[in-house]
């Protein structure tokens, strides 16, 4: 938990430095001056408001005893075994199997599974899934990967927040320097991407193996979901890769730049590691 929040601490100070930066290249002392403000007012924000910017982008309706029994009962079941607060529970309407987690802590969390995987996998394997995003929960995983997409898909706009600058100047910005910052924005969003440990997977599915206590169940589930997620397309995703590393199984298509936000382990191996856990 301790590492999650220096992590978390880093990246929220790196954010600060970076539009630092770039205001002053772009708008000298005024430009810096209003870039550390903005950067300032996006990690309050992405603190506090991070996890409701996810679920809504993701058209996430939130789910209870009465309308989803069987699966809001399954994580009531599961965050019991783990011995955590009931988070939310929301179901996404995407034909592509996938799950995430999401919330600034434990008391604050909120769970998701897309229609797909509800349709695709068992009940047994449904529940070694949701145990694995409850895992993150536990670990306090949550708030890093939720703060992270949020500010990279802020950082992929730094090349439009520069030319804010530009105007009103006695001299613009040098085209070189605008199509560097261009350049640069999409790989600054990738590092921050890949601050997020793909070693943080492996021990959710580990965890999730021992909150389920069904190890070969996970296992069934990323074979299936992994082979399922790359025929079927999210649209969603496609068009904020960011978010992407939240996901239990990367939902991106892995042409081009998009597949430079991949966060996630290979699949094979996070299989092989759950079914040497369960012999």
């Amino acid at each position: 938990m301790v590492g999650n929040w220096l992590k978390t601490s880093i990246l929220m100070a790196g954010i600060v430095v970076l539009f630092g930066t770039v205001g002053a290249a772009l708008g000298g002392a005024g430009g810096m001056m209003i870039a550390l403000l903005l950067a300032a007012a996006m990690n309050v924000y992405a603190y506090w408001f991070s996890d409701k910017a996810v679920l809504k982008m993701y058209n996430a309706r939130e789910v209870d005893a009465s309308s989803a029994p069987e699966f809001y009962n399954m994580v009531k079941e599961l965050a019991q075994n783990a011995q955590l607060p009931m988070p939310k529970v929301y179901i996404i309407d995407e034909a592509q199997p996938n799950a995430f987690a999401t919330g600034r802590d434990p008391e604050h969390a909120a769970v998701a599974a897309t229609t797909g995987i509800m349709r695709i996998l068992s009940q047994r394997e449904l529940r070694g899934v949701m145990a694995h995003e409850l895992a993150h929960v536990k670990h306090r995983d949550t708030l890093i990967s939720t703060i992270s997409a949020t500010v990279a898909g802020a950082i992929s706009s730094i090349a439009q927040f520069g030319m804010l600058f530009s105007h009103g100047r006695d001299r613009g910005v040098h085209p070189a320097v605008a199509i560097l910052i261009m350049i640069m924005a999409p790989i600054a969003a990738m590092l921050i991407q890949m601050a997020i440990s793909r070693a943080r997977e492996f021990e959710a599915d580990r965890a999730g193996a021992e909150i389920s206590r069904d190890p070969t169940a996970l296992a069934a589930a990323l074979k299936k979901i992994h082979s399922y997620a790359h025929q079927i397309p999210m649209e969603t995703a496609e068009q904020h890769p960011e978010t992407a590393q939240m996901m239990i199984i990367n939902p991106l298509s892995t042409d081009g730049i998009k597949g430079l936000f991949s966060t996630h382990p290979n699949t094979e191996e996070r299989i092989s590691r759950l079914m040497a856990m369960a012999s």
